[in-house]
Formats: C-alpha cells, structure tokens, sequence
C-alpha cells in the first residue's frame, strides 16, 4: 500500500477521533449554561455528561463484530450519523429528558471512531510501528481536548451553547461523508464472511482471556480517571481547589489537552525505541502509568507546584495507557483486533460512566455555594481514585503466565 494511502487512511480516521473526543468533552464548557437553565446538581450534570460513555460503552461489542465483517470505512461513516442527530436533539432540547437521550446518541455515534482507527491501522502497517502510529491518532484527537478549553469558552462568549451544538452537527456529517467517500475499503479476507455468531464467540474468548485482562487492569482504572476528569470534574477542581479563574481554568483545561497530545505522540516514538532495546510496550506503559499516579498524589496533597506545570504532567502521562492497544494486537490475531479494541473500550467507558456519577454523588453529599463545592470533597474523590488505581497498579505488575502465549483465537 502507498504512503499517500496510508496517509489518507490516517487522516481521515484521526479526523473522526477528533470529532469523538469534541464530543466527550464538550460538556465541560456547556456546564455552566446548561446548570444554570436547567438547575442541575452535580449528581445531575454528571449523569448526563457520562451516558456519552454509557452509549460508547452498550455500542461496543457490536461495534467490534462490525467493524471486523464490514470494515472501517462504512461502519465509522454510518455510525457518524447518529453522533449527528444526537447532537442536534441535545442542541435543541428545553428539558432533561431529550438531552439525555441526545447524549446517549451521541456516545453511540462516536464509539467506532478510536477502534475503527486502531483496526484500520493495524490493517495497513506492521505491529512494531502501531505505538507510535496509534499515538499520533491519540494526538490528533487530543486536539479536540483543546478545542473544550479556551477555543470553546471564548466561542461561548460570542454565541449560545445551541448554536455551537448546530454547528457540531454539520462538522460531524462533514466527517461522515469524507470517510465514506475517500476512505479504502479494506477487510480481512475469508474472515469477512464469518457469521455474526461466530464473530460473538470471538469476543466472548477475548472477554475471557487472561491476557485481555492482565493488560487492561492498570489501564482502564488509570484511563477511566483521567478522561472522567478530563471531559468533566478537572474544571471544578481547578476552580474549588485551586482557587483558579474560570479564565485561567479555561486555559489549562487546553493546556490539559496539548500535553496529552504531546504525551500521546512521544511515549508512542520512545515505546518503539525502547521496544528495539527489549523493553516491552507492556513494562513502559506500566512505567507511564505509575508516574500519572504520581501526578495525583502530588496534586492531593497541593504540592507546592505550579498549576500549568501539574495540569501539563497530567495530561502527559495520563494517555499513557493508550499503549495498551498496540499490547493487543501482540496477543490477538489481525482479524480479531477490531473486536479486541473495542472490547477493551467497552470496559474503559463502562468506568467511565461509573466513575463520573460517582464522583457527581460524591461532591453532592457536601452543599454547594453558588455551583462551587468544597474543597474536601474534590480531595476525597480524588483519594479514593488514587487507591482504585494503586490496587490496579499491583494487579498488572504481579507476575503471570497469561502473557507467555498468544491469546488469539481463529474466529
């Protein structure tokens, strides 16, 4: 395959992440508007903002046995559509109900764009060059985390959050129809033709494989927690913690998304380096992953430590347990990794989901003052998320056997 092919599968594939991850966080520039009209409480703004990753969640093992019999390029571009009508109800909607149902939409619209990028990759290029390549996707779609940040805010202070949601639509169909018109098609041969059952026992094996777990253990609780509080909870705890401008909080939340970029694309580059040297992609996503904790433990007990430089070693290694995907395609054979990939997403936003109620229910057990909570209770949300991924952290550094042999299977 060409390099300008592969560019172009790379491009438009990434384009459709960056419109997923517009979407995942779009709610934190929406909060304050959409508290206001509706009186939320934070219990009640974080159900709505996680039935985006409920929706991800409930769409993605069929996602996965779709993407591995239809391909890429028409399953992104049709499930694109419904991204695009959930925005628009949500745009249009005066009561809760319908932005509820919007938000569900969207999360099922948007959940093949990640996998559909990893598979169309990995169906094109060697598994050695996946890291960094998978990280440069993650960069792309990071700069929709920066768009949610000061872009988003000052768009706020010249437009209606309606209006910025009907423009939404139209770059969401834009993207659908530049997939589905340029993208190659390109399917795994004979395996195209397996029945759906037979694709559903795939996944059924990959759900019960000890590998599949040993892998996703650290990364899914450490991934969980970072895009919980990115798409949602890290502006309140700037401004209730820290004490920051809504301004200032506004910057860093794109801070927050460029350093995640940046730490998306240079652990993909040293992960390939290293793997030449005999370091694993598994031992140095394991090693990121162990300094986002870090992070957090620092930013618990306020280390006396610039906010733009915490928020900035944040965002750098929180995307860190993205590698994990390129882990995959070592224990699971090219046909089945669309299944893979979305079988580890499903379990990632199914935490999401969790963790962004949760931590909603738990800031709402203290009394909030003019949409503003306390500081301890973003302190002990934050204690607890810290304990969730140090006991995961001990999981996946046990030694074990699972990852001694592939993990694949030929269905």
């Amino acid at each position: 395959m060409t390099s300008s092919v592969r560019l172009r599968v790379f491009f438009l594939f990434s384009a459709g992440y960056f419109v997923s991850y517009v979407f995942r966080g779009v709610n934190l520039g929406f909060a304050p508007y959409i508290t206001h009209d509706l009186g939320l409480s934070g219990a009640d703004l974080g159900l709505l903002t996680s039935l985006y990753f409920l929706g991800f969640a409930a769409a993605q093992i069929p996602v996965g046995m779709l993407l591995d019999r239809f391909g890429p390029r028409r399953v992104t571009a049709g499930m694109l559509l419904f991204a695009a009508l959930g925005i628009g109800v949500f745009g249009a909607a005066h009561g809760i109900g319908a932005m509820m149902l919007g938000r569900l939409l969207i999360g099922v619209g948007v959940s093949v764009c990640m996998s559909a990028a990893f598979k169309a990759l990995a169906q094109i290029l060697p598994v050695a060059q996946l890291p960094m390549v998978n990280g440069l996707v993650m960069a792309v779609g990071g700069l929709g985390g920066v768009v949610v940040g000061s872009p988003l805010a000052m768009l706020l202070g010249v437009t209606d959050w309606r209006n910025v949601c009907f423009g939404l639509v139209a770059m969401t169909l834009a993207v659908a129809a530049a997939i589905y018109l340029c993208a190659p098609e390109h399917r795994d041969g004979l395996h195209r033709k397996a029945d759906m059952l037979t694709q559903f026992k795939g996944t059924w094996h990959i759900l019960g494989s000890g590998a599949f777990w040993k892998i996703a253990s650290f990364s899914v609780v450490t991934q969980g927690v970072f895009y919980a509080m990115q798409s949602l909870w890290i502006r309140p705890y700037l401004l209730d913690v820290m004490g920051l401008s809504a301004q200032y909080a506004a910057l860093l939340v794109s801070v927050l998304g460029i350093a995640m970029m940046i730490g998306c694309v240079g652990f993909g580059v040293a992960a390939r380096s290293l793997q030449k040297r005999g370091v694993t992609v598994y031992a140095f996503c394991g090693f990121g992953m162990g300094l986002f904790v870090l992070v957090q433990v620092l930013m618990l007990v306020r280390a006396p430590i610039p906010p733009v430089l915490l928020i900035a070693c944040y965002g750098i290694f929180g995307g860190t347990g993205i590698l994990s995907y390129a882990v995959m395609a070592e224990y699971f054979p090219t046909h089945m990794i669309g299944r893979a990939h979305s079988t580890l997403t499903l379990v990632l936003f199914i935490l999401i989901f969790g963790l962004q109620v949760g931590i909603g229910a738990m800031l709402s057990r203290w009394p909030a003052q003019g949409g503003h909570y306390p500081a301890a209770a973003h302190l002990s949300a934050w204690g607890v998320l810290i304990v969730l991924q140090i006991a995961s952290a001990i999981w996946y550094v046990l030694p074990s056997s699972v990852l001694e042999k592939r993990g694949g299977v030929a269905s």
